[in-house]
């Protein structure tokens, strides 16, 4: 039941665009996003316009350094992970927990760099990669895993369409 969905983003403004649309097909049952894409491809840049949309009022950095980023709004927290710096053995210290966060109600979970995670993750999930095509162009390769992210994938399509 897995699906899969295309964007082109030929400048920031269709990035927002696609937060928002994201922003408006999560539900209050929680939803992990992995993150994939080169170093300034825009995975910070789309988690921070996420947040936005999301209520979230906080300023929204990455993570590299912390592993861990919280934020909060009225309505839904937002976890934001980054597995960078992490080898093999940093990330395994940190899967358990790491799998809380993304089961936690009326909550979105974000890793940026969700490779490094060796597919530990939890299988029901968005896989969200970010292509690099130009200095502004970005295409967004999005992959439901599970039947609730592929309804939110088919809710996000149909958003998206209008």
């Amino acid at each position: 039941m897995d699906k899969n969905f295309s964007y082109i983003a030929q400048n920031l403004s269709d990035t927002r665009k696609l937060a928002e649309a994201l922003s408006h097909v999560i539900d209050s049952s929680g939803v992990l996003i992995c993150l994939y894409g080169d170093i300034g491809s825009g995975k910070t840049t789309f988690v921070k316009y996420l947040a936005g949309f999301l209520g979230i009022h906080q300023k929204v950095t990455s993570p590299s350094f912390v592993i861990l980023n919280e934020y909060h709004s009225d309505k839904i927290s937002l976890y934001h992970f980054d597995l960078y710096r992490l080898e093999k053995e940093g990330v395994d210290t940190i899967l358990e927990e790491l799998s809380e966060y993304t089961q936690k109600e009326n909550s979105v979970t974000v890793i940026e760099w969700a490779e490094f995670s060796s597919d530990n993750l939890p299988k029901e999930k968005l896989d969200l990669e970010i292509k690099y095509v130009d200095e502004t162009k970005r295409e967004f390769l999005i992959k439901a895993y599970g039947k609730k992210t592929t309804h939110i994938l088919e809710k996000l399509d149909s958003f998206l369409k209008g």
